[in-house]
């Protein structure tokens, strides 16, 4: 397994559409492994594959558990090809990004989910999602498309994202 770079805002890849996987082979296991080590390597609850370069319909998440804050593997979601199958219930939540280190904000998302998706052999799936885990199916979902949690702030925050940007450039 490997460690992958993860490409950081404002790299270009990070705005194109991932493409619909098609091969569930050696190479897509590889490289959902390859995602997790990076993922857990970098602390992050969640990674799609375009994030390290990768543009294809691949998503993981792995939420820490309530009780202890710890990260299990056997919690992980490995989601390829997904879609929302249903939508509920707006909230906002607080949000970050290994693609835009450092900087957090709160973004509208919604409290209950339906995702249909494949697994890593192909085998069509449904789960339900709530909170959490289902803020972040949407926000790697988002990045599928090409879309940054930071293109859903307002013109004031997104303002002050690009002030801090460019401080953190300077210093």
């Amino acid at each position: 397994m490997a460690i992958l770079e993860v490409l950081s805002y404002p790299n270009d890849i990070l705005r194109k559409k991932s493409s619909k996987v098609e091969k569930f082979d050696s190479e897509l296991h590889m490289l959902l492994d390859d995602m997790y080590e990076t993922m857990m390597q970098r602390d992050g609850v969640g990674l799609a594959a375009v994030q390290v370069g990768v543009l294809q319909r691949v998503l993981l998440v792995n939420i820490p558990r309530e009780e202890d804050g710890k990260q299990y593997k056997e919690d992980l979601y490995e989601i390829i090809n997904p879609v929302i199958l249903h939508k509920s219930d707006e909230i906002y939540w607080d949000e970050g990004c290994l693609s835009v280190p450092g900087f957090y904000e709160k973004v509208k998302r919604y409290k209950n989910i339906s995702l249909g998706y494949q697994d890593r052999f192909g085998n069509e799936k449904v789960l339900k999602a709530e909170g959490f885990l289902a803020v972040a199916f949407q926000h790697e979902m988002d990045h599928l498309e090409g879309i940054l949690f930071i293109d859903k702030l307002s013109i004031l925050k997104r303002k002050k994202f690009e002030k801090e940007l460019k401080k953190a450039k300077t210093s």
